[in-house]
């Protein structure tokens, strides 16, 4: 049940899709997306708890990133089937070629832009 909730906000599977392109930061996503942090806080709660992607805390910064490959079967299959299915979307597109300029972004310099951290 968390796995369908959590795929039933395409925000989420926005989020779901950028991380595709590895690890990323709580301030990278939020600008990405353009989302209040706190918006962006709750969606990937929401995905945490569904076992869609795991975090990491180092210094003052929260990172990202999808399911392991051991992660539970039903887990790799809603990944899967979301890259299959809605990776060649032109709003898939968008958010890739704006996340490849945000990566070429220090991130001491898009948190001092959202003054989050």
């Amino acid at each position: 049940m968390a796995i369908t909730k959590a795929l039933a906000d395409p925000n989420r599977v926005r989020i779901l899709l950028a991380l595709r392109a590895g690890e990323l930061c709580v301030c990278q996503i939020t600008e990405l997306f353009g989302f209040a942090p706190s918006t962006v806080s709750k969606h990937l709660s929401i995905l945490h708890h569904a076992g869609l992607i795991l975090s990491r805390k180092s210094k003052r910064w929260v990172y990202y990133r999808l399911a392991e490959k051991s992660a539970p079967v039903t887990v790799r299959e809603a990944l899967d089937w979301v890259r299959k299915s809605l990776a060649q979307s032109d709003e898939a597109a968008t958010d890739g070629r704006k996340l490849k300029q945000i990566l070429k972004t220090d991130r001491a310099v898009i948190c001092r832009r959202q003054k989050c951290c």
